[in-house]
């Protein structure tokens, strides 16, 4: 199984959530195999029973699995880290301070994990106060070009930018992805994207020309009643990805 997600023209993956093993594969089919599927480690009660059935994800999606947080959550980044190290999964989410721990359990460089950092409403700058104990103090408000080097000094490979709120923080976004497609690094929009936006979201990382997208749709896709998420419209947001690079 590949540790690297399979990146459209080796430049989009998307990244929806995984109500169950079956919600995953359909999903993976809908997007061609160009997808991570998220997983909450939230949902899990300890890391033996997470990782039981994670590899259940993994068999079916040929290791496209995305160890997820929880809505960001700081609280879960050990958790992530203990079963990614386990599962060797393609994609990881962490928070800006959980990254070093995660790749040195991972014990190699292929899988992408991401660090999250927040806007701060000033363009160029960006809040890197997102771990366990750092979340409840002050804000870390540092230079993007900043972030980006301490998150490759942690063997990260990817900015989660998030809460996004689709494009309430646009300029904000446009100068972060200038900055990843600068010092040659990944970019993960996360946060109120949906089929309105998305394709506005994908086109500005696009253009600046950042080598990796990797753009998360979450609840915008997501049925109301049975909690899955609806593989027609993973198809239109994989429609979309492909508009972005004609």
């Amino acid at each position: 199984m590949s540790l690297q997600p399979n990146y459209l023209e080796d430049r989009i993956c998307l990244n929806v959530l995984a109500n169950s093993v079956e919600n995953a594969k359909d999903c993976y089919q809908a997007a061609e195999g160009h997808v991570v599927l998220g997983v909450l480690s939230k949902n899990y009660d300890s890391d033996e029973v997470a990782i039981a059935d994670m590899k259940k994800y993994q068999e079916a999606t040929d290791n496209a699995l995305s160890v997820g947080l929880g809505a960001g959550d700081p609280n879960q980044s050990q958790m992530v880290s203990c079963i990614s190290g386990k599962l060797q999964p393609q994609h990881v989410n962490q928070v800006f301070t959980g990254v070093g721990t995660s790749r040195a359990l991972l014990g190699q460089s292929e899988t992408v994990i991401n660090g999250l950092v927040s806007p701060t409403g000033k363009v160029g700058y960006v809040n890197i106060a997102t771990g366990p104990l750092s979340s409840q103090g002050a804000e870390g408000i540092v230079p993007i070009e900043t972030a980006i080097k301490l998150l490759q000094d942690m063997g990260g490979s990817s900015i989660k930018y998030f809460p996004m709120k689709g494009l309430a923080h646009k300029e904000e976004f446009k100068a972060v992805a200038e900055a990843c497609a600068k010092y040659d690094f990944y970019l993960e929009p996360t946060g109120g994207i949906d089929l309105e936006n998305f394709e506005e979201i994908l086109q500005i990382a696009v253009d600046a020309g950042v080598k990796k997208i990797i753009p998360h749709v979450y609840s915008s896709i997501i049925d109301a009643e049975t909690g899955d998420t609806r593989p027609e419209d993973v198809k239109t947001l994989l429609e979309m990805a492909k508009n972005t690079l004609n």
